[in-house]
């Protein structure tokens, strides 16, 4: 099979098998050809209403199969698809709007679009509009998703690759044709990676609306999955579920498991290994920016406990505040470098932190060891110092974690005259069910004394989204408002 463009390659899986399922999410279902003649019918919409090849057309959709039409419909005639989360504030909406200056927005109403054309959720182009094959095109970038980074402002981070698809590229994701389950909301890059990737080789995407720990293993079992993508938050959640519903789902048919996207504490990666079998465990770490990437198997990860992977030679570096770099075992700043001669990204709306010799930092903190592999610590601006120490909140959340009771946690560091910050938790749990005291005391037990939290805060809430991700910028900001920190805050 030759590299072709991602528009003619859903093009000849729909000739090649017209009634076989593309994309699946709740009670709605995609044929190949389905959604082939859908695409072709929006993506003429577009063109007649000023999309051009190049154009970005931001998708403000819901996880749904009109999601997957709307990007293909970009694909078509050589359109940047370019998604964002749909229930984006308006304020933040506009401040994407202003960097991406799409030609067309789709799922919102015409009033929060900012004078371009606006196509609302459900929109249907008139029937009248010809679904037969357009003209080849293929998008300069493929996609270009949104972060807000540590800084809590958005930026665009378009792909380096355009949308042509290289089948020897995409065999990570799965046996061509399989079926994966996608829980993740498809504004995130690792959702659209995977469940692209997916659908281009020829599978079936499971979507679910939303993340649900039973209904993702339902999914798995009724539509015999082969792959699965998960994040950290998403294992626990599964793994919280009492043992009679977690174990009630046949999941004989997942060969891959993938988690990404934010740290895994050991103990959940352990449970789960146990669960499921290292053979069928893989994380992966990369950026959105894809500079460098590793991967590291289950069987691997129990001879380097807390390792992502080995890198490819010369794609990462670790150094020192001063720019030097720090032998095997020191942590320091992680710096990465890609391993081929084209950008694998471009910015729109922020400046890459770079040094000499190609290397670019996403703000890791990390340790390669002896052997060569790589373990992860806090982003920069994330690591607390307290008292002249420095306190990583990743190590600090694992360990509440461990708790039967607690749900998610985010620790940040709060202003204080004597300490310089104290490390605050914000712990999403019933303090009914486990006091402060007992959650301390067992924290106590798996950290040093000086990273322990200071203060505790329980809300109700989980303090991740489905995606895994966590803005401490603005969990720091709006608690630092709060005249005594809050009435929702117990203090030690």
């Amino acid at each position: 099979m030759s590299v072709t463009s991602y528009s003619r390659r859903l093009s000849e899986l729909a000739e090649q098998d017209p009634n076989r399922l593309a994309v699946t999410c709740g009670e709605q279902t995609l044929t190949r050809a389905e959604l082939e003649r859908a695409a072709n019918r929006l993506a003429r919409d577009l063109g007649a209403g000023g999309v051009r090849l190049g154009d970005m057309v931001t998708i403000a959709l819901p996880n749904s199969t009109e999601w997957f039409v709307a990007v293909a419909a970009c694909w078509k005639i050589g359109a940047i698809p370019q998604p964002v989360s749909s229930r984006l504030p308006e304020r933040e909406l506009h401040a994407i709007l202003e960097l991406a200056d799409p030609s067309a927005v789709i799922g919102v109403p015409p009033e929060m679009a900012a004078g371009r054309r606006a196509l609302p959720a459900g929109y249907r182009p008139d029937t009248l509009i010809s679904t037969d094959a357009l003209d080849d095109a293929t998008s300069p970038a493929w996609k270009a998703p949104t972060s807000g980074g540590s800084t809590g402002r958005p930026k665009l981070i378009l792909s380096g690759d355009p949308s042509t698809y290289d089948p020897a590229t995409h065999l990570l994701f799965g046996p061509p044709g399989g079926c994966l389950v996608m829980p993740g909301p498809l504004y995130h890059n690792g959702p659209i990676v995977w469940s692209c990737s997916a659908w281009l080789a020829g599978g079936h995407v499971v979507v679910l609306p939303r993340f649900d720990p039973i209904a993702t293993l339902a999914a798995i079992d009724q539509h015999r999955a082969e792959i699965v993508y998960l994040v950290p938050t998403m294992m626990k959640r599964i793994w919280r579920l009492p043992e009679d519903e977690r174990n009630a789902h046949d999941l004989s048919s997942l060969q891959t498991l993938w988690h990404l996207a934010e740290p895994c504490p050991e103990w959940l990666k352990q449970v789960w290994i146990d669960w499921l079998g290292p053979e069928r465990i893989f994380e992966l770490y990369a950026g959105t920016e894809a500079q460098a990437a590793t991967v590291i198997t289950g069987d691997e990860w129990l001879a380097h406990r807390g390792s992502v992977g080995k890198p490819t030679s010369g794609t990462v570096m670790i150094c020192d505040p001063e720019g030097n770099e720090v032998p095997a075992g020191q942590e320091g700043e992680v710096w990465l470098r890609s391993a081929r001669e084209s950008p694998t990204y471009h910015y729109v709306g922020a400046t890459a932190r770079t040094r000499e010799g190609g290397w670019e930092s996403l703000g890791d903190m990390g340790r390669v060891d002896e052997d060569g592999y790589l373990y992860l610590g806090d982003r920069m601006l994330d690591m607390v110092l307290t008292g002249g120490a420095n306190v990583y909140p990743a190590e600090v959340e694992a360990a509440m974690q461990e708790h039967p009771a607690v749900g998610s946690v985010a620790v940040i560091g709060l202003p204080d005259e004597d300490m310089g910050n104290i490390v605050h938790a914000i712990v999403e749990a019933d303090e009914s069910v486990v006091s402060r005291e007992e959650l301390l005391a067992f924290t106590a037990e798996r950290v040093a004394p000086y990273k322990v939290p200071r203060s505790v805060e329980y809300v109700d809430q989980p303090l991740r989204d489905d995606a895994g991700k966590l803005r401490r910028s603005d969990l720091r900001a709006d608690r630092a408002k709060r005249t005594g920190r809050g009435s929702a805050e117990s203090r030690v």
